[in-house]
């Protein structure tokens, strides 16, 4: 296998990707998807669903998505292709489990980039009125997919000067909070965040749980590390040690800002849960009235910028999930083209779905809100299906060369996929609604793959 070479068997020249990625790369592109400070956005919500046990959400969320992580990191070993989940469920289930489980990753890769450029054009707007949000939206999109087309190391390189951007933003307001919190107290119980504020009766666990079900989206993202494994130099242990290390540090930035801006909420989480039009502000209310309205500005700034590059990364992975699929011939095969190294077309194909859904959004008033309420359930179909996969490729079809760890490769995924399915079950009945509406038709294009199969004697 070559250092510019596909892992695919059969793959020519021109369906080759080129390795040009480190292990910072892939944390880059992780933690970009991810966002830093992901967490600014439901802070209010999670904070009046836990009963203020806001932090204890995060690490319960962060060990939930330990499972998936460890998941991907069997898979990615065995089959170190673009693809991802894809790849991984074709190999571990059969070839038509691999398509759905490609097909409902699309849904989330193609929509989650597409509210990362509406949360982008929303913030320009809020800073330049004069400009509306669709046009703010379009240019993001037109910028971002430029970078994609100049190749995935040069985005990458860009996109650490943005994730720096958005590092030091989060240390400003980690360093001001603390400068708070020492010169006038805390607003709450020091240990309110992790065991609730007692606005709302005793702590429950069932509050916690919940929450955790709206949590878990913010890590939606470190999974795109997966489908450069293509691309990387050094072999798929270093993409499976980036999941993991993304993984634990987006845990650890997520626990230490909600802890922290907890401690300085002035209104109680009963006043949250009893106002939900409060909750979407909370984060930056909590932030203005004790530190300042410049810090609430450099937050916004920062959330401007680095939603647009989580787009980018969105964006790049699913460029990446459309090349191995029509490399596969279960999409059009002039996806699998690459010119340079760089798949130029399945580029382009993603941006125009995502520029057509973030544009639509963003002439809605509530563009937003039908957005956000379909993003996860394909991300979590998927995540489920790559459970089986590790189940399937080491315990029923035994085809690792070692013998087969029970807890890695029966107990882990098992447990992984139960969180899963758990977290679709308590998903908002439009998102349950699309993504069914998404799987059946994926399984009609299933079957007339089947079809045509069978007619050419395939």
């Amino acid at each position: 296998m070559s250092e510019t070479g596909t892992t695919a068997p059969g793959a020519g020249e021109e369906h080759q990707l080129r390795r040009s990625l480190g292990f910072r790369d892939l944390v880059v592109y992780g933690l970009l998807f991810i966002a830093p400070m992901a967490p600014v956005g439901v802070f209010g919500t999670l904070d009046a669903k836990s009963h203020g046990a806001v932090a204890l959400v995060y690490v319960v969320a962060t060990i939930a998505m330990a499972f998936t992580a460890f998941s991907y990191a069997q898979m990615v070993r065995v089959v170190p292709q673009a693809g991802s989940v894809f790849a991984y469920a074709r190999v571990g289930l059969g070839n038509g489990a691999g398509f759905i489980a490609g097909w409902m990753a699309m849904l989330d890769y193609v929509l989650i980039p597409a509210v990362a450029y509406l949360f982008s054009g929303i913030a320009m707007e809020a800073l330049v009125p004069e400009v509306s949000r669709w046009v703010w939206t379009a240019i993001a999109v037109i910028v971002t997919t430029l970078l994609n087309l100049w190749g995935v190391r040069a985005a990458a390189r860009v996109g650490f000067l943005v994730l720096a951007m958005e590092i030091v933003v989060l240390v400003v307001f980690v360093v001001a909070a603390i400068v708070v919190l020492a010169r006038d107290g805390a607003a709450r119980d020091w240990l309110s965040p992790l065991s609730g504020d007692g606005t709302q009766g005793a702590f429950a666990l069932s509050a916690v749980v919940g929450a955790v079900s709206v949590a878990v989206l913010s890590y939606l993202g470190f999974d795109a590390i997966a489908t450069f494994a293509e691309e990387v130099t050094g072999g798929s242990v270093k993409v499976a040690r980036a999941l993991l290390f993304c993984l634990a540090l987006a845990g650890v930035l997520f626990v230490a800002q909600t802890y922290l801006v907890a401690l300085l909420e002035p209104v109680s989480s009963a006043q949250l849960a009893a106002e939900p039009e409060r909750q979407g502000s909370a984060f930056y209310d909590a932030v203005d009235a004790s530190v300042g309205t410049w810090l609430h500005d450099l937050v916004a700034v920062s959330k401007a910028i680095g939603a647009a590059f989580a787009a980018l990364a969105g964006q790049a992975a699913a460029g990446r999930l459309l090349f191995a699929m029509g490399r596969d011939r279960r999409l059009p095969g002039v996806l699998s083209r690459t010119d340079a190294g760089v798949p130029r077309v399945a580029i382009l194909v993603s941006a125009v779905i995502t520029m057509a859904a973030a544009v639509w959004a963003a002439r809605r008033d509530d563009g937003l809100d039908h957005l956000v309420s379909v993003v996860d359930v394909g991300a979590l179909t998927a995540f489920t299906l790559l459970h089986a996969s590790v189940v399937g490729w080491f315990v029923v079809r035994r085809r690792g060369d070692a013998p087969v760890n029970w807890w890695k490769h029966l107990v882990v995924p098992v447990l992984g996929a139960a969180i899963t399915i758990a977290v679709i079950v308590e998903a908002s009945g439009s998102a349950q609604v699309v993504g069914a509406i998404w799987l059946a038709v994926g399984l009609v294009v299933l079957a007339a793959q089947a079809r045509g199969r069978r007619a050419a004697g395939m």
